[in-house]
């Protein structure tokens, strides 16, 4: 697994160099579907050049335009609403009474995670229910075509094409399957992972398990600047971590309010 890790962190820093040096298809980003299936050849090209394999080189291209994830990319309001509001259309009252119920039911395995990783189970449940209700709904997005889509997107291609680089990678690994199914932006399993963030942070193993999400989100916080014992609330240690995971002010409040009421008194 470690040497896995490591090859494919190299093929990622070459691929980040790839696109700060500026691509060929970063000039040729589109905000509709007209421009996508030539985008997608100019960037197999380049992606084989940088080591992608043939079995990830076909699951690109057979991707295909989504206009969901657009329309999700671009309705985000929920963002938008202040704390008392977000709160409330994302059911926090419900995330922290079923967090304190599944907190109890696997104390072994937080347990677990905070001894490894220094993250107390709050933060984690509360990320866990906030982003799929505990494993409820993981998306039914096809995680490929997302990624893709938004690397091909103007809104935001730099950033996207790192996350298409790593999703190819996976594939190539077979650690992502073609046909892999998430959230509309491509996050996967039941806490959201990036492409990216599986090859940094997961722990191996498949992330629609609660155990691997739950440890891969640990490893996530702890490998944004967790402190074992410290507070995560705003002006904590912590905080900065939780920041790490979500770039939205309001859903990092909402999230350090609810794993402390759940990890209690």
């Amino acid at each position: 697994m470690a040497a896995k890790l490591s090859l494919i962190k190299g093929a990622l820093v070459a691929a980040a160099m790839v696109t700060a040096t500026g691509s060929t298809w970063a000039a040729g980003c589109g905000n509709n579907a007209a421009g996508f299936e030539s985008w997608k050849k100019a960037f197999a090209a380049e992606a084989r050049a940088n080591g992608i394999k043939p079995k990830a080189i076909s699951a690109l291209m057979g991707t295909q335009y989504s206009a969901a994830t657009i329309r999700a990319d671009r309705s985000q309001k929920s963002f938008k609403l202040s704390l008392e509001q977000f709160m409330q259309k994302r059911g926090a009252a419900g995330i922290v009474s079923r967090g304190k119920q599944l907190k109890k039911a696997n104390a072994a395995l937080f347990a677990s995670i905070e001894k490894k990783y220094g993250v107390p189970p709050g933060p984690l449940l509360a990320i866990w229910g906030m982003e799929t209700g505990f494993g409820g709904f993981t998306g039914n997005q096809n995680t490929l075509s997302a990624v893709a889509t938004l690397a091909y997107d103007c809104r935001r291609p730099e950033f996207f094409t790192e996350q298409l680089y790593a999703a190819l990678k996976l594939v190539d690994r077979g650690w992502l399957s073609p046909s892999a199914k998430g959230a509309m932006h491509g996050e996967v399993g039941q806490t959201q992972f990036l492409p990216k963030n599986i090859i940094l942070y997961g722990t191996g193993g498949n992330l629609n398990n609660k155990d691997v999400a739950l440890a891969s989100t640990a490893n996530f916080l702890k490998g944004h600047g967790w402190q074992r014992g410290a507070g995560y609330q705003p002006g904590q240690p912590n905080f900065a971590a939780i920041q790490g995971w979500n770039a939205a002010s309001v859903y990092q409040r909402a999230i350090a309010i609810i794993g402390k009421q759940i990890d209690g008194d």
